[in-house]
């Protein structure tokens, strides 16, 4: 019987590669599988990252999302069909290691910071081996954009998603000294609505496609448009204890 395949999680950091580690290089150059997730028709951002490094015999896994936004969070299906995806999913990658071959699966920024690897990870742990790569988070690529510390001192940086209700917002973005707000897409107005409640407003910055080739970084006072793409990130620097 064949040795057990490994699963790795391949952080490959917030979108440029020469940002991604070597390790995580080297597991890409010689990947037998590699698996990532995308939207239906889409090719896939952690895809797109990785063109070119992929040997040219790889069997590539691409696991498409049934529903992205089209369904509330709050809406009992949104989590019943995600959960049966990622069963789905998680069941071929442990089928790919369990007859002996090692398994990459690409996730973007870093697999255990807000990253869909996880669902993979908390499945697969107790029945194949899994390691994972770290990354540079999109956050940090996106606050160096700025061109600016995000914390002084002895700033408490704040971490927050756009889908939390807006009074939840509105309370922590007022008590904290450095603030990052992820996952905006859709929530967009209501995280606005939340820093302006906040007073913070004209204190933040949203970074779009951070690090990427088409990236795009402003005052959000500064934006006329009330939309913005999914891979946005807003972030108002702490203004702390320096010398």
């Amino acid at each position: 019987m064949s040795a057990v395949g490994t699963i790795h999680g391949v952080g490959l950091g917030p979108g440029d590669p020469d940002l991604m580690s070597v390790r995580a290089h080297r597991l890409l150059t010689g990947a037998k599988h590699v698996a990532f997730f995308r939207k239906a028709g889409r090719k896939g951002q952690a895809r797109q990252i990785v063109e070119g490094l992929l040997p040219d015999t790889v069997v590539e896994f691409p696991m498409e999302y049934p529903v992205t936004t089209e369904i509330p969070l709050s809406d009992p299906r949104y989590n019943e069909m995600l959960s049966e995806f990622y069963e789905e999913v998680t069941q071929h990658l442990i089928t790919l290691a369990q007859r002996g071959d090692d398994v990459v699966v690409l996730c973007e920024g870093d697999p255990f910071f807000y990253g869909s690897f996880m669902h993979i990870y908390e499945r697969v742990r107790n029945v194949v081996p899994v390691k994972v790569v770290p990354a540079i988070t999109g956050m940090s690529g996106a606050w160096t954009a700025t061109a600016a510390p995000i914390t002084w001192g002895d700033d408490v940086l704040t971490v927050l998603t756009g889908t939390l209700p807006e009074d939840t917002l509105t309370d922590y973005i007022a008590r904290t000294d450095a603030l990052v707000v992820m996952k905006i897409g859709t929530n967009f107005e209501k995280v606005i609505s939340a820093l302006k409640s906040a007073g913070r407003y004209n204190d933040a910055w949203i970074v779009q496609y951070a690090t990427m080739p088409n990236q795009n970084v402003l005052k959000l006072s500064e934006m006329t448009e009330d939309v913005t793409p999914y891979f946005s990130i807003i972030v108002v620097h702490g203004q702390g204890r320096r010398p």
